[in-house]
């Protein structure tokens, strides 16, 4: 059997020390065709969709991927970019702030670069390239705040089923969550402080996060309590009391039940109880994307004002924003604790090559 990545291995080669940030995915283009290979991914993996394989692919081939890729085609195309969809734009953005910060403490034997559990630039493409330039210690950190199965679990599956295929695995440390992370707290606080600031503030704050079915929560996925526990935080970080605030979720499909309450029913109920202006935050979402640009500011927004609303504010996501990245390298260097960063002394290099010719091995 070859392992991926043999034909490349030099005995000299200088080692890194790696950072990997990842997130969700997003289509090639705003398309059907590009939309039914990103949906076709992403609805496959059983981690997302927790239903018999088979029946499964019945529905996802005779009915979803068949009616699904031209609806979010179009939702997509009201939101792409001339550099690609806002979640690939601001996640390589991100990418290269951190890459900058730990550049300029630890020297460039560190590399950081970013992945997408679906779509591209693929795990398996990225894990190539981190291989080809030497690193040795891998660091994944997956822009999921709050944990759940079908992102955080999904990410590392997608890095073990890849690892399966290399003879030499890199030292590995994996960040499945950080909801209560102090720096990310502050980090969000100040950003909507800054927000407040500037565009004033509304009657009530709404912390949108992304839904999942509820039969996960009762299954023991911990997404459910994270996510409230990231928005308590937050509250007592920006002075709030219960009534000024809410926890809602989000995209939700399909028939079955999902986490409650739902962002759409709230938005749409709330004039009538006498709250006309609201600032909606989506703490998440590391990146804004179309969940947050079209379904939240377009969509939602219709909902709220349509019921009898005065007056509807999103707050952006902290996408690169300074604040978000020293939050992340925070985070990264907590984790790193313990893991020197590679010297690379061209001497030891040029010994190690040169005993490995003695041995007969190709240097």
């Amino acid at each position: 059997m070859r392992y991926k990545g043999e034909d490349k291995f030099r005995h000299d080669q200088p080692e890194k020390l790696g950072i990997l940030v990842t997130n969700l995915g997003t289509p090639d283009a705003p398309t059907p065709s590009a939309l039914r290979r990103y949906l076709g991914e992403f609805l496959a993996d059983p981690r997302v969709v927790e239903v018999p394989r088979l029946i499964w692919w019945l529905i996802l081939h005779g009915v979803i991927l068949r009616i699904r890729p031209s609806r979010s085609a179009a939702a997509y195309s009201k939101v792409w970019e001339s550099s690609g969809s806002p979640l690939l734009t601001h996640t390589a953005n991100q990418c290269e702030a951190i890459r900058k910060q730990l550049q300029s403490k630890y020297g460039n034997n560190v590399v950081v670069a970013f992945a997408m559990r679906y779509g591209n630039p693929s795990v398996t493409s990225v894990l190539n390239e981190l291989q080809s330039q030497g690193v040795r210690r891998l660091l994944v950190l997956p822009l999921y705040p709050q944990y759940s199965g079908s992102t955080s679990a999904s990410t590392f599956d997608a890095i073990a089923q890849d690892f399966a295929t290399r003879r030499w695995l890199p030292d590995f440390r994996f960040i499945s969550h950080y909801p209560d992370f102090p720096p990310y707290i502050e980090a969000m606080a100040r950003h909507i402080e800054d927000y407040w600031r500037e565009h004033g503030r509304q009657d009530k704050l709404i912390l949108s996060f992304h839904g999942v079915p509820k039969k996960y929560l009762l299954r023991g996925d911990p997404y459910h309590c994270e996510c409230h526990k990231t928005s308590r935080l937050l509250a007592e970080r920006l002075g709030l009391s219960a009534d000024q605030y809410q926890t809602t979720f989000q995209s939700r499909f399909g028939r079955e039940e999902w986490l409650k309450p739902y962002t759409d029913e709230t938005l749409k109920s709330l004039p009538a109880s006498g709250v006309t202006s609201i600032d909606v935050f989506c703490p998440g979402f590391s990146s804004d994307c179309l969940e947050t640009i079209e379904e939240i500011d377009e969509e939602n927004r219709g909902y709220f004002m349509a019921a009898g609303g005065k007056a509807f504010n999103y707050i952006p996501a902290m996408n690169a924003t300074p604040g978000h990245i020293d939050a992340l390298v925070a985070l990264i260097e907590q984790n790193l604790q313990g893991w020197a960063v590679p010297t690379n002394d061209p001497e030891v290099l040029r010994k190690r090559a040169a005993q490995a010719r003695q041995i007969g091995a190709q240097a």
